[in-house]
């Protein structure tokens, strides 16, 4: 007999295979198309995601009613979510820029330093201090992508750069987000937000798709002649970008804080060694082991974080 206890559980376990589908998905598709398909356009490529996100979210919210609407009330609203969103296309396009350039796997060692950034700028723009074990913690955060980066065997100064920039883009964000929305009548949840930043984005980013890979429309014609598959994996993958935001969104609601940072922290580790069987990029000893010291200064911080609040 399934109880109400055991389908909240089976639900909940739909979700995060779906949220680690998805978000393993589109960073393995974004790889896929930049180095195996040669689609070497990651400013169009975000484009397309923040396309696919702006009309499935209109269409989840407007007609599907998975969250209500919240509507923007006035123009400094606006702005601040014309804001967040500038830094998320930044977030976005250095992490895909970063693709060309970085293995999947180190370039998941490097992104897990984000609450590193997150603590420094929060300090930066709060002047809140944390309990001092919360930056001991961080220590290990920031060794183990020092430890991982000498033993990458394709390290990419550049690349490296790039990743290093979208993950302190998107840890700016997350704090932006905090003091831009913070009064109660401006706050949005992550879906609407969603909903409101994607088409800015997609604004944002044309004029760069323009005068940067002026080409991009002639040589996706061109690849989609060559690989039968190309028009269906931009779907994909852009689709995907959506299922991410969405299933990040559903996971957080249905579990804890605590299950969903370990289950952040074990979806970084799966994406890893998925991401190596696919691609076969080298890897050694240091590397893996400046990562795992990464991912343990993190589990470490929000142990902290929660215990010292």
């Amino acid at each position: 007999m399934v109880t109400p206890n055991n389908k909240e559980f089976m639900f909940i376990c739909f979700l995060v295979a779906l949220w680690y589908s998805s978000n393993i998905g589109v960073i393995l598709l974004n790889k896929y198309l930049i180095s195996n398909y040669g689609f070497k356009f990651p400013i169009f490529l975000t484009m397309c995601h923040m396309t696919a996100c702006a009309i499935f979210s209109y269409i989840s919210i407007v007609f599907f009613k998975i969250v209500p609407q919240q509507m923007i009330k006035s123009r400094s609203q606006f702005l601040k979510v014309a804001t967040l969103s500038f830094v998320f296309c930044g977030s976005v396009v250095g992490g895909n820029i970063s693709l060309k350039y970085l293995a999947v796997s180190f370039n998941q060692a490097v992104g897990a330093t984000t609450p590193f950034f997150t603590a420094v700028f929060a300090y930066l723009a709060t002047f809140k201090r944390e309990a001092w074990i919360t930056y001991v913690a961080l220590v290990p955060v920031v060794a183990g992508v020092a430890i991982a980066s000498g033993g990458e065997p394709g390290f990419h100064l550049f690349g490296f750069i790039m990743c290093l920039s979208a993950t302190a883009a998107r840890a700016f964000k997350s704090v932006l987000q905090g003091i831009l929305l913070s009064s109660e009548g401006e706050k949005l949840n992550s879906m609407n937000l969603l909903l409101y930043m994607s088409p800015i984005a997609v604004v944002f980013l044309l004029p760069a798709v323009v005068f940067m890979e002026p080409n991009v429309l002639d040589i996706t014609l061109s690849l989609g002649k060559e690989h039968k598959f190309m028009g269906v994996l931009l779907f994909l993958n852009s689709a995907a970008a959506y299922g991410a935001n969405l299933t990040n969104f559903l996971v957080t609601k249905h579990t804890s804080a605590l299950t969903l940072q370990v289950l952040g922290n074990a979806k970084g580790a799966v994406a890893v060694v998925i991401s190596i069987l696919l691609f076969q990029n080298p890897v050694t000893f240091i590397g893996m082991a400046g990562y795992s010291v990464t991912v343990m200064g993190v589990i470490a911080y929000g142990e902290t974080k929660r215990r010292f609040r």
